[in-house]
């Protein structure tokens, strides 16, 4: 149960209630890691090939996301934004800046999983498994060229559609015609490419009213398999400069952005870095979490106590294993944490959202103050302990009844 505090309403009690979207375990399992509090899927890019396959598998509507660093620098000022990054279905890191920051962060995610190199990789894998591929979004020339070159490069693929409706703001976009045209054509996977945050909101309003069971943002890829854009040498991929090769391409649209994202981005990081290494310096060395049962209720109780990071969760990793993907109502208790790192809140939420997903309740006990401070600094205090998942809206203040 919440408590919410507002200046025009005493206190009240809410349940946390779930969305749908249920997602299968997987079959790899690292820790996920939250950057400027947005929680990363630390998977390969064959990894996330293989997720995606489940996803499709479960017939269910779920949505994909590949967040850079542009990404986490609008999501800090755009709360809309911000949510619909928590809530996706998966988060890939599209940037070689979010990998050295992870691991200077004490998590290091495996790879880059960038949408450019994922989509051909998913389209190789789409013509063996018989996975029907809908293109939206980029222009009409775009569209058609991508078309094209995967009719030639992908023989047996099954395009279900493409479109690429006129230029125009969210509001201002035909989605009763997108929508019955997508579910027309019945695909298993649609990739859009509207460019963030536009395809990142779009997706997440009506992902679960196509029929279709994966949406993916993929931004310029369209453009890239249709020739109109070039992408960056290999090795510039490969050693993080590709964003300094699509400036020199627009310098004009390009330029004054990545500086901007780079003022930010790179402060950020090393604020984060040095709360949780002073807040790592305060705190206990060790770390447990508990779980039990009340008899015959069904809802599990998970006491955690100390330090959750790294290095605790995965001393109790068995344990972690069996809490992390939901699959009963839970009680989280947070009142003895005295640090949490990136990783333990990334894993907080992760809970969060896995058993809300499931269809299961979660109830979550007082935090510690220090708990507070160390999930304030993460990003991620005021939207885990919000009571509407579906919701942009920010909470101002949350407190929790015992």
């Amino acid at each position: 149960m919440i408590r919410i505090n507002t200046p025009s309403a005493p206190d009240r009690i809410y349940p946390i209630r779930n969305r749908s979207g249920d997602l299968p375990r997987p079959k790899v399992s690292r820790w996920p890691i939250a950057i400027l509090g947005i929680p990363f899927d630390a998977l390969t890019i064959q990894e996330a090939l293989e997720r995606i396959a489940e996803l499709v598998e479960t017939r269910q509507p779920h949505y994909v996301v590949t967040p850079n660093v542009d990404f986490l620098v609008q999501s800090k000022h755009d709360w809309e934004l911000r949510r619909i990054l928590l809530d996706a279905h998966l988060v890939l890191c599209d940037g070689m800046p979010l990998v050295w920051a992870s691991r200077w962060l004490g998590n290091a995610l495996p790879e880059r999983v960038a949408g450019a190199d994922l989509t051909p990789l998913l389209l190789a894998q789409a013509e063996r498994e018989g996975h029907r591929i809908y293109l939206l979004g980029a222009s009409a020339e775009s569209n058609a060229g991508a078309v094209a070159h995967l009719n030639s490069t992908y023989p047996r693929l099954s395009i279900a559609g493409h479109y690429s409706p006129p230029f125009c703001s969210l509001g201002e976009m035909d989605n009763v015609d997108i929508k019955r045209r997508i579910r027309a054509a019945n695909p298993d996977i649609v990739l859009v490419s509207f460019g963030c945050p536009k395809q990142e909101k779009w997706m997440a309003e009506h992902y679960r009213d196509l029929g279709a069971p994966v949406c993916i943002g993929v931004g310029a890829t369209i453009d890239f398999l249709a020739g109109q854009v070039r992408r960056a040498p290999p090795w510039m991929r490969k050693v993080g400069l590709e964003s300094v090769f699509r400036v020199l391409q627009e310098p004009r649209r390009l330029l004054g952005r990545y500086a901007s994202d780079f003022r930010y981005f790179a402060p950020a990081i090393l604020l984060q870095y040095w709360r949780m290494r002073r807040g790592k310096r305060r705190a206990p060395k060790t770390g447990s979490v508990r779980v039990t049962t009340n008899g015959s209720d069904p809802c599990r109780h998970v006491r955690i106590s100390g330090a959750l990071d790294r290095t605790t969760i995965e001393s109790d990793s068995e344990i972690w294993k069996t809490v992390r993907y939901g699959g009963n109502d839970y009680v989280l208790d947070l009142s003895r944490v005295q640090f949490i790192d990136c990783t333990g809140a990334a894993l907080l939420w992760e809970q969060r959202k896995n058993t809300l997903n499931g269809g299961h309740k979660l109830t979550l006990l007082p935090p510690s103050t220090v708990a507070k401070h160390h999930l304030t600094a993460s990003g991620v205090m005021e939207l885990l302990f919000a009571d509407r998942p579906n919701s942009a809206a920010p909470v101002a203040r949350v407190f929790l009844d015992g």
